[in-house]
């Protein structure tokens, strides 16, 4: 079973987007893996004074964490985009699902992405 790790952009879009990422990760038959850093990302903007869309997106997404399955994980870093980068580099069979350019271009890892804005692919 491969690891994905995704990332709260990644997150976020799929729910904006209504993209059953859960769901299409999953019938890949691969482990879906989310940093603490990123559910708690996703509960601050929930919580946040920014756009009403961006916290209403927020809060669904936390309704979609509750309800699903994945391994929790501490990047052990407050700084996600980091974590995420060494993280991949610890983990070189680790898929990264991002849409965050500054980590695209930093891995070497493969990358799921969102393409059309309705499909999830592997770069």
């Amino acid at each position: 079973m491969k690891p994905v790790i995704l990332d709260t952009n990644f997150i976020l879009s799929c729910v904006k987007q209504k993209i059953d990422f859960f769901r299409e990760i999953s019938e890949k038959g691969w482990e879906i893996l989310i940093p603490k850093q990123v559910v708690e990302e996703i509960k601050s903007i929930e919580n946040s004074t920014k756009k009403l869309h961006h916290r209403q997106t927020a809060k669904l997404a936390v309704v979609i964490l509750e309800n699903n399955k994945f391994k929790e994980i501490d990047l052990k870093t407050k700084n996600v985009d980091k974590g995420i980068i060494k993280y991949t580099q610890e983990h070189p069979q680790l898929i990264v699902a991002t849409l965050d350019k500054e980590i695209k271009d930093k891995i070497r890892n493969s990358k799921l992405v969102i393409r059309g804005k309705k499909k999830l692919e592997i770069q």
